[in-house]
């Protein structure tokens, strides 16, 4: 049995933008709860958080962490997640397998980049949210102007619980607003406030407090009784509230999002942490009380699932790693009924089904066996090979599945080769096992180019992927994947023939042929007609002519791309008695179809898609004037608050570097994806450079 239940669990993700200092506020807030006996820390590469050769080096996380602690009669994990966009993926698969997302924002750097999207994504996820400050004692910090950005940007429902005692240099620690006085009317009178920082608890705010403390808690209050109508009734008519009913009510408001506490840290001085851990113990949402996922049914709507421990078992995997030792991990939150450490797990999306070898609650990079997992539990379970990250975990078949997470396209591109000869299995094991554990990798096979492509969310993004695949055995170069043009024509060639004629002394080649050749509808392809009457070509020698064009086709003509788009008909020919046979017409009909290519007005084709850039308002002319010089064409303009998204059309080729283009016109805060439309014929100038450069291209692998 556990040790806890259900409603003493408080699952949170810490999210907020890169170096916001959320894995320094997760060891000061193992470190409070004496969950571990040192308090860990980034730079020397000693945090329990990031403990990854890469994540130590580059000093910032790039996978999620699973992290728990006990406060005060609560169990509380802790999802320690990436901050940079690059890695967003993990992030947000996180945020499906908790109630609470704490938004970490930095005093020093203000709201950053992904400090909004990932507020959007808790916001979409119906999560409840507290946002900590961290650095507050950093240099140049103005915790009011940062208050007041806070509220601009999230809304006035984001309120401080506490309040800094000092800032930058000067900071001592902080207040909490909930205990210096008691709202007018409310039960019990004047209460006690404690000072984060050591000091004597007092019935007075101290000195050097940013803010005014009585005024923010009423603040904090009368928001929290709007969630109630009854209550906000019988305080605006003068009757006493409850202590516990005033706080029944925060908690509700917190989880249906029309509270968001402030709350200010130092982290590495583990100042703020203790009324961290009290506010996250006593008004977050425990999985009782948070938003109710939704369990998808094959045949039907889908409907909320209870945390029932008693009910039927239900979870999801958010989180794939390969543990050196143990294999592949798979991370899982239980969101209905039992699982015990000798049970059977059933991989809803395949029906392949597992007995459990061991069940781990993780912390970091150790693993410590547990007996059985509730509803609300965060748990891992080693070799289920069949499973991906967002799949339904059960204990018994069922057609029951738990809402998909989403993830973003990701929209950089490298393609890759085996660094040594032979490797090419090796590769595409290495890299199916990358797009398992991060599902915004993928890997596919272009069946025109015959790169092995590998797409991420940014260059950065595939940069850490090769290297964990250096680091697992797996040597790769890479380069910038081809663009899959075609080439097509524009006219009709008439009665263009050719006659194949080998003679070695014994059985010769013989074979002529005549066809028509001429553009079809764009999409079509190819088609083939015999309008041969009579036997001036035998009917197994028709075939082979065929066979020639579309041999001839793949290789292309003009640039070595597939020839598409283009219709042929073969009106005439002649066979020989003896020479006749069917390479001699293959070889007829390749040639006749080069030579008729190249009188029916060759053009390139290329790729267009279609592109909706996502910015800031102040960069819409920048981003409409780079799209229009990379030939595209605005198709409209939409608002959203203060970001505008314009959808266009523009040529693959202009974009294979846009994210680094936009990252750098937006400041990073540019989001961008595509989706294909179709191929149109490239202007004549730029066609030529192609044809050059594919030319050039073949005679150097020629000499190889």
């Amino acid at each position: 049995m556990a040790k806890y239940a259900t409603g003493d669990i408080r699952n949170i993700a810490l999210v907020g933008h890169g170096d916001s200092g959320k894995t320094t506020l997760a060891e000061a807030m193992l470190f409070t709860a004496k969950a571990t006996t040192r308090l860990g820390s980034v730079e020397d590469g000693s945090s329990h958080s990031d403990w990854d050769d890469q994540e130590k080096e580059r000093q910032s996380s790039i996978y999620t962490s699973c992290l728990h602690l006990d406060w005060k009669s609560k169990t509380v994990n802790i999802l320690d997640t990436p901050g940079y966009p690059d890695f967003v993926g993990q992030a947000l698969s996180s945020l499906r397998a908790v109630e609470t997302a704490v938004v970490v924002i930095s005093a020093t750097a203000g709201i950053s980049v992904n400090t909004r999207k990932m507020w959007a994504a808790s916001e979409k996820e119906g999560l409840a949210r507290f946002i900590v400050v961290t650095r507050i004692d950093g240099d140049n910090v103005d915790f009011e102007t940062l208050l007041e950005s806070i509220r601009e940007n999230f809304g006035k429902q984001c309120i401080p619980m506490t309040l800094p005692v000092g800032q930058g240099q000067d900071f001592q620690g902080v207040v909490n607003v909930l205990g210096l006085k008691a709202l007018s009317g409310v039960e019990g009178g004047p209460q006690t406030q404690r000072v984060a920082f050591g000091g004597p608890a007092s019935g007075d705010a101290p000195d050097g407090v940013i803010g005014d403390v009585g005024s923010v808690h009423d603040q904090l209050m009368e928001t929290a009784l709007e969630a109630d109508d009854a209550l906000l009734e019988k305080y605006l008519e003068g009757e006493t509230i409850g202590a516990e009913e005033l706080k029944g009510v925060l908690c509700r408001a917190i989880a249906q999002g029309k509270v968001v506490p402030i709350l200010v840290a130092n982290g590495k001085k583990c100042q703020g942490v203790e009324d961290i851990l009290d506010a996250l113990g006593s008004f977050a949402p425990s999985p009782v009380d948070g938003v109710r996922r939704h369990l998808a049914v094959r045949e039907g709507t889908p409907t909320p699932i209870e945390p029932d421990p008693a009910g039927t078992f239900l979870a999801q995997v958010f989180k794939i790693m390969s543990d050196p030792f143990i294999g592949k991990l798979s991370y899982f939150r239980i969101f209905s009924g039992r699982l015990p450490s000798d049970g059977t797990l059933v991989v809803g999306e395949t029906g392949e089904s597992y007995k459990v070898a061991q069940l781990f609650r993780v912390q970091g990079k150790d693993q410590q066996t547990v007996g059985e997992g509730i509803p609300g539990d965060i748990l891992a379970v080693p070799k289920l090979e069949d499973v991906a990250v967002s799949a339904t975990l059960l204990t018994t078949e069922s057609d029951a599945r738990i809402t998909p997470i989403e993830f973003p396209l990701p929209m950089v591109a490298l393609a890759v080769e085996p660094k040594s000869r032979g490797d090419e299995q090796k590769i595409s094991e290495g890299l199916g096992r990358l797009a398992e554990e991060d599902p915004t990798i993928t890997v596919n096979r272009d069946t025109q180019t015959k790169e092995l492509v590998l797409n991420g969310m940014s260059k950065l993004h595939l940069d850490v992927a090769i290297q964990r695949l250096k680091s697992r055995g797996t040597e790769v170069t890479t380069k910038r994947p081809k663009i899959p043009y075609r080439e097509t024509v524009t006219k009709r060639a008439s009665e263009v023939e050719y006659t194949h004629k080998k003679q070695t002394g014994g059985a010769g080649q013989y074979g002529k042929v005549v066809i028509n050749l001429y553009p079809i509808e764009r999409g079509k392809k190819y088609e083939f007609v015999d309008k041969i009457f009579g036997g001036s070509i035998d009917q197994p020698f028709r075939t082979s002519v065929d066979k020639g064009i579309q041999n001839k086709m793949a290789e292309g003509v003009i640039a070595g791309y597939p020839v598409v788009d283009v219709g042929v008909e073969l009106i005439d020919g002649k066979t020989h008695p003896v020479d006749s046979k069917d390479i001699a017409f293959q070889i007829a009909g390749r040639e006749a179809f080069k030579k008729a290519m190249m009188l029916a007005g060759p053009v390139l084709l290329e790729p267009i898609v279609n592109m909706e850039v996502t910015v800031p308002a102040r960069n819409m002319g920048d981003i409409t004037g780079d799209v229009n010089s990379r030939r595209g064409r605005i198709l409209g303009i939409d608002s959203q608050g203060n970001f505008q998204t314009i959808r266009a059309q523009v040529p693959l080729a202009e974009i294979t570097n846009y994210d680094a283009e936009l990252r750098s016109i937006t400041g990073g805060e540019g989001s961008y994806s595509i989706e294909f439309a179709r191929y149109e014929v490239v202007p004549p100038n730029i066609a030529q450079k192609i044809i050059e450069a594919s030319r050039k291209t073949a005679t150097e692998e020629e000499k190889e």
